[in-house]
């Protein structure tokens, strides 16, 4: 993977594109294939899109739409009124499909696009197709929400949605996805993955902090994220923690030289996992039953 540069977009509003919250593209990020963008509709306003030789995934980050394409038509998306609510509806769309998107509320939806050359069906994701784990312990226990999990019917684009409670760590050990490695029987060990964050955070003075480093030390960056800022990590270990007070939550796009979240953890770091001996109780933060199906 060639790298430019490290981008941390903070909110902006595109006066050629009203609507937009926050954008990256793959040019943009001098990558190959991941990108990005977050939109908001008044209830009764329609966005309309064609995936071209891209598949897609939309992400419902609050609100309720209608989605009508070439692929199907889908009369209600959504129902947490934020992400912070509720767990997620998505729709996954392959490649050469034109789709509109209708608010029946006021609407905030994630894009994420990646180049594609199968053909996959196109999906509506509820949550109760939406797994939860919960992972790591005392501080740094965090809550992943699945929407398009490795083995999904897709042919790059992996999407989970995390939640780190007030003062604890996520992505934690530091990990890293930046080198294609398989076993003897063909079994992804680690994937070449371009990553996209996407940050909400509970209150709207809070923020997160993330660090994304490499082993050889070209690349150490430390980053304050806030609500609605998009970090792109384009290698390296990339940990998170969430200030004390503020909820922190992200979604990830993830896309690269296999469906698969197969990662490496920092050596220097993965003795703490030897000593999680319990869960923070604060978690899960969102549960099923929250929102409404």
């Amino acid at each position: 993977m060639v790298v430019r540069q490290l981008l941390v977009r903070p909110r902006i509003e595109d006066v050629d594109q009203p609507g937009v919250v926050n954008r990256v593209t793959a040019a943009d990020a001098g990558w190959d294939l991941l990108s990005i963008e977050v939109r908001r509709l008044a209830a009764g306003e329609t966005w309309a899109q064609e995936t071209g030789d891209c598949e897609a995934a939309l992400v419902l980050l609050g609100g309720v739409c209608s989605v009508v394409s070439n692929r199907g038509e889908w009369p209600r998306v959504g129902g947490r009124p934020d992400v912070f609510r509720g767990l997620p509806h998505a729709l996954y769309l392959p490649r050469q499909t034109s789709f509109a998107v209708t608010a029946l509320t006021s609407v905030e939806v994630a894009h994420g696009w990646a180049p594609s050359d199968e053909d996959h069906p196109a999906r509506l994701i509820t949550p109760r197709d939406s797994a939860i784990e919960i992972r790591g312990g005392h501080g740094a226990t965090r809550q992943i929400n699945s929407i398009i999990p490795p083995g999904f019917g897709c042919q790059r684009i992996v999407a989970v949605e995390v939640y780190t409670p007030g003062g604890n760590w996520s992505s934690y050990p530091p990990h890293k996805h930046d080198r294609h490695r398989e076993d003897g029987r063909g079994n992804v060990l680690e994937a070449d993955l371009e990553e996209v964050y996407y940050y909400k955070i509970s209150r709207p003075e809070g923020f997160a902090i993330q660090r994304v480093y490499t082993d050889d030390g070209a690349m150490d960056e430390v980053m304050v994220c806030r609500d609605n800022d998009i970090v792109l990590v384009p290698e390296g270990y990339h940990p998170v923690a969430a200030a004390y007070g503020y909820d922190c939550y992200y979604l990830n796009f993830l896309a690269g030289s296999a469906q698969s979240l197969a990662y490496s953890d920092d050596p220097a770091h993965a003795w703490t996992k030897q000593t999680w001996t319990a869960k923070d109780p604060r978690l899960p933060l969102v549960h099923h039953g929250m929102e409404s199906e």
